[in-house]
C-alpha cells in the first residue's frame, strides 16, 4: 500500500509537457481505424496503426470497453434581450436513474452548469420547439394522421427550464414540456448540442454527432465520450473476434469533471468526481475466468474495473453494506490495506449481487488513479494522448511508471501523432 502523504504530495507540474494547439486533432480522421498507434510493451515504443491492434493483443484477452453514450447535454435559451443563458445537463436528480429519466414524460430535474448566469436574473426560461418528421432527433406530431398512417407536420411545444437550487458551481434545473408524449430523451435528440470538449475551441458540428460516439454506444448518459473506443470499426471488433478475443461491455457515464483542470500544487488537494458506474455479474465472472490478460479500453473502464477491487475489500468486512458504503472514494486505494486477492475480492461482488437477485452491479466511484497506485485487474489499456496536468495523464504515468511516460509523450510529438480526443491511441502492455 502506498503511503498516503506521498500521494498527496506529487505535484502535478511534475506531469507537464508542452502541447502546441496545432497538435490537437479537431476532428478525427475519415477512416478511424487508420489512426496511428503508439504501441508500448515492456518499455519498448513502436509506432503502428490501430487496425493491428487485434494481432497487437496477447493471446486470450479479455477486451473490456465502455458501452455508454453522449447525450445532446447542452441547450440554450435565448432570452427576450437577445442574451443566451446555457444549460449543461450533467447527472439526473428526479427520477435519479438515468434509464428512467429519459424516458420521462412532461417533467424532470437535472444538476446543470449554467452559463451565462449572471444574466438569469429570475423566472423560468422557456422557448417554443418546432419538432417534425424527416431528420435524427424530429418526429411526427402525434395528432396528425390521414386515413390512419401519420403524416409530417410540424409540432410545436413549449419547453420550460426553471431554476432551483445550487449544489457548488451547479444547479438544479426542473425542465417542463407540454407534450407528454415525447420522452426527455426526444427532447434532448431534437434541440441539445453534442457537448464537445472545450479544448477544441470550436462550435458543435452536425458531424459531431457521429464522430464522437463509439460504434458500441448504446446507453444514454455521458457528456463526454470515453475517446479510446472512437477507433474503433466494425471491422476492426470482427477481427478481434475472428482472433479469439473476448469482447465485454461495462458502462461508466462520464461527467464534466472529465474536462476539470488541475488547479492545486498538489494533487491532493485536487477533489475528484463522482461518476455512475455499471457492470454486468457475468462480466465479473469472466474477469474471475479469464485465462488471459484483462485489457481495457479507454481510462473510464479502467476506473470502473479498478473500482470493483475496493468495492469487493468492503463486502469482505460488511457483507450487508448499502449503496453509499460501497461507493469508492478517491483515497481509498491509498489509505485501504488490501487484505484479500482480486479474485476473492470479485467474488465477494458475484456473491453480493446473488444475495440481492441483481444481474448488475451499479454504484458510484471517484477513484484517483495516480502513481503508487497497485494496479489490480488491468493488465493492459487502449487510450489516447491527454492533456498536461490531468488527472488522465496520473492515471497512465501509474500504469507504465514515472520514467515511462514522458518518453511516450515525447516520441509521440516527434512523431507527429495527433493529441487528444480526437487524435491518435496508444496500445499499453506490461
Amino acid at each position: 500500500m502506498a503511503l498516503i502523504d506521498d500521494i498527496r504530495a506529487l505535484r502535478i507540474a511534475d506531469y507537464d509537457y508542452n502541447l502546441p494547439d496545432e497538435r490537437i486533432a479537431k476532428h478525427p480522421l475519415a477512416q478511424r481505424e487508420q489512426c496511428k498507434l503508439l504501441y508500448y510493451k515492456g518499455g519498448n515504443i513502436e509506432e503502428r496503426k490501430f487496425w493491428e491492434v487485434p494481432a497487437l493483443l496477447p493471446k486470450h484477452s479479455t477486451l473490456i470497453y465502455n458501452n455508454t453514450r453522449v447525450i445532446n447535454a447542452r441547450l440554450r435559451f435565448r432570452k427576450e434581450t437577445g442574451s443566451t443563458i446555457e444549460i449543461f445537463c450533467l447527472e439526473p436528480v428526479m427520477p435519479r436513474d438515468y434509464e428512467q429519466i429519459f424516458q420521462t414524460t412532461g417533467h424532470c430535474v437535472w444538476q446543470c452548469l449554467v452559463g451565462n448566469s449572471k444574466r438569469w436574473k429570475q423566472g423560468p426560461l422557456t422557448q417554443t420547439l418546432t419538432i417534425q418528421n424527416g431528420t435524427q432527433g424530429r418526429f411526427f406530431c402525434p395528432n396528425s394522421s390521414k386515413n390512419g398512417t401519420k403524416e409530417p407536420s410540424p409540432c410545436p411545444i413549449t419547453l420550460t427550464a426553471t431554476r432551483g437550487e445550487q449544489r457548488g458551481n451547479a444547479w438544479e434545473i426542473a425542465f417542463d414540456w407540454d407534450d407528454e408524449t415525447l420522452t426527455f430523451a426526444d427532447v434532448l435528440d431534437a434541440v441539445g448540442e453534442i457537448p464537445i470538449p472545450p479544448y477544441l475551441n470550436r462550435g458543435t458540428e452536425a458531424s459531431d454527432s457521429t464522430d464522437y460516439q463509439t460504434v458500441y454506444s448504446h446507453i444514454d448518459g455521458s457528456v463526454a465520450a470515453p475517446t479510446a473506443g472512437l477507433h474503433f470499426t466494425d471491422e476492426v471488433l470482427a477481427e478481434c473476434d475472428t482472433r479469439g478475443i473476448s469482447r465485454r461491455e461495462i458502462t461508466l457515464h462520464v461527467g464534466a469533471g472529465t474536462f476539470q483542470p488541475v488547479k492545486s500544487e498538489h494533487i491532493g488537494d485536487h477533489p475528484m468526481h463522482y461518476e455512475f458506474i455499471s457492470v454486468p455479474r457475468d462480466v465479473i465472472m469472466d474477469i474471475i475466468n479469464s485465462q488471459g490478460p484483462i485489457i481495457a479500453v479507454g481510462t473510464t473502464s479502467v476506473r470502473t474495473l479498478e473500482s470493483l477491487y475496493y468495492i469487493g475489500q468492503t463486502l469482505e468486512d460488511n457483507p450487508d453494506a448499502d449503496e453509499q458504503e460501497l461507493t469508492v472514494t478517491q483515497w481509498m486505494p491509498y489509505t485501504t490495506p488490501c487484505k484479500i486477492s482480486t479474485q476473492k475480492a470479485l467474488q465477494n461482488i458475484v456473491d453480493y449481487l446473488d444475495r440481492h437477485r441483481a444481474d448488475t452491479y451499479m454504484g458510484s466511484t471517484q477513484l484517483m488513479i495516480a502513481p503508487g497506485f497497485s494496479y489490480r485487474i488491468v493488465d493492459g489499456m487502449i487510450t489516447n494522448f491527454h492533456q498536461p496536468q490531468s488527472t488522465l495523464l496520473l492515471l497512465v504515468a501509474a500504469f507504465v511508471g514515472n520514467d515511462q511516460w514522458r518518453g511516450m509523450y515525447d516520441y509521440a510529438m516527434s512523431h507527429d501523432f495527433r493529441f487528444l480526443s480526437y487524435g491518435d491511441a496508444q496500445l499499453l502492455l506490461r
